[in-house]
C-alpha cells in the first residue's frame, strides 16, 4: 500500500473529510487531494504531523511494504503527537509572552549586574573611601550580590511558571487552527523591525562594553578606575542582554507558533534529546565561579568565567547537537 492509499484509509477511519484533514494540518484541501491522488508527496514536517494526527508510526506511512498499521508506544512518539492550537490559545500565548518578556530580560540583567556593588565596595574600601574593614566590605558586597541573584532568579521562576502551560508549543508538534497562521505572521512582520533593531543594538553594546576597561588599562589609570570600568562593563552588557532577550522572547513566540527557525519539527526533536546539557553545564559553571571567587578571593577577576563559559557552551552544545543529528540520520 502506497502513502496516498494510507492517507485515504486513515482519514476515512477517523471520519474526516479532505477539508477537515486540511484544517487540522493547516494546509489547503487541494494539497490533501494531491497527496491522496499521488500528485505530490508530503514533506518531512507534514509526515511527522500526519503520524501524530493519525497515531501511527512514520515508518508505516513511508514504507510501502508495511501493510499492517504500526502504532508507536515509545515516549518519543507520544511526545510527537500533534496538538491543535486555537486562535484564542495563540493570542493568549503571544500576549502573555509579550508581557513577561520584559521581566525575563530584567531578571537576567539583574543577575549579570549582581557583582557590581561587590566590586565597587571592595575598590572603595581598598582606597580608603569607606570607613569599614576589608572583611566587612567583602561580606556586605557578597550579601548584596546574593540578594541581586535571588531577586533575578525569583523573577525568572515566577514568569517562567506563567508560561509553563504553553510549554507544549515550544516542545511538541502542533497544528494551527484556522486563522492562527495569518495572525501570527502579521504580528511577526509588525515586530520584525523592532526585533532587528534590538538585536543590532544589543550585539553592539556587548562588543563595545569592554572599551572603558581597555582604555583604563591603556592609559594606566589605576586599579580603582579599572574596578569601576569592570562595573560599567557589566552594566552595559546587562543593557545589551536585556534588549536581546526582550526582543528574542517576543519574536520567538511567533516562531514557536509558526514552527520556524529554531522551532521546526526537526529542531524540537533535537532539543528534546539534548535538553539535559544546558542545566548541567550552567550549574557546574556557577559552582566553578563561586569556588574560584571564594577560594582565591578573586571577585574582581573571576567574572571572566562567564564569557569564557559562554563561548565553550556554544561550541560543546553545537557538537552535541551535530552528533545527535548525525546519529538520527544514520538510524
Amino acid at each position: 500500500m502506497i502513502l496516498a492509499e494510507k492517507i485515504i484509509a486513515l482519514r476515512k477511519k477517523n471520519g474526516w473529510s479532505q477539508e477537515e484533514l486540511a484544517d487540522k494540518m493547516n494546509i489547503s484541501r487541494q494539497s490533501v487531494s494531491k497527496w491522496e491522488s499521488g500528485g505530490s508527496i508530503p514533506d518531512l514536517d507534514k509526515i511527522i504531523k500526519l503520524s501524530g494526527l493519525f497515531g501511527v508510526s512514520t515508518d508505516y506511512l513511508l514504507k510501502d511494504e508495511l501493510e499492517e498499521i504500526s502504532y508507536s508506544e515509545t515516549d518519543e512518539d507520544k511526545d510527537a503527537a500533534v496538538k491543535s492550537v486555537s486562535l484564542e490559545e495563540a493570542n493568549t500565548f503571544m500576549d502573555l509572552t509579550k508581557s513577561t518578556a520584559k521581566w525575563i530580560a530584567l531578571g537576567v540583567s539583574i543577575c549579570i549586574t549582581s557583582p557590581v556593588f561587590l566590586l565597587l565596595l571592595a575598590g572603595l574600601q581598598e582606597y580608603g573611601k569607606l570607613g569599614i574593614t576589608e572583611d566587612m566590605a567583602g561580606g556586605l558586597g557578597v550579601c548584596i550580590l546574593l540578594m541581586f541573584i535571588a531577586v533575578g532568579v525569583g523573577i525568572l521562576i515566577l514568569n517562567g511558571m506563567k508560561l509553563e502551560k504553553y510549554k507544549y508549543i515550544e516542545e511538541k508538534s502542533i497544528t494551527l487552527q484556522y486563522g492562527v497562521d495569518g495572525i501570527a505572521r502579521m504580528k511577526k512582520e509588525a515586530f520584525a523591525n523592532t526585533y532587528r533593531t534590538c538585536i543590532v543594538i544589543g550585539v553592539i553594546l556587548c562588543i563595545l562594553s569592554v572599551m572603558p576597561l581597555m582604555l583604563s588599562v591603556g592609559l594606566n589609570l589605576g586599579e580603582f578606575v579599572m574596578t569601576c570600568c569592570i562595573s560599567i562593563l557589566l552594566v552595559i552588557i546587562a543593557i545589551g542582554v536585556y534588549l536581546l532577550i526582550w526582543a528574542g522572547t517576543i519574536y520567538g513566540s511567533f516562531q514557536k507558533l509558526l514552527q520556524e527557525g529554531d522551532y521546526t519539527e526537526e529542531n524540537k526533536m533535537l532539543e528534546r534529546k539534548t535538553s539535559f546539557f544546558p542545566g548541567i553545564y550552567w550549574t557546574l559553571t556557577t559552582a566553578l565561579f563561586l569556588y574560584i571567587s571564594f577560594r582565591y578571593d578573586s571577585w574582581k577577576t573571576s567574572w571572566i568565567v562567564w564569557p569564557v563559559a559562554a563561548l565553550i557552551f556554544v561550541a560543546i552544545y553545537g557538537i552535541i547537537k551535530a552528533v545527535v543529528r548525525s546519529k538520527k540520520k544514520s538510524d
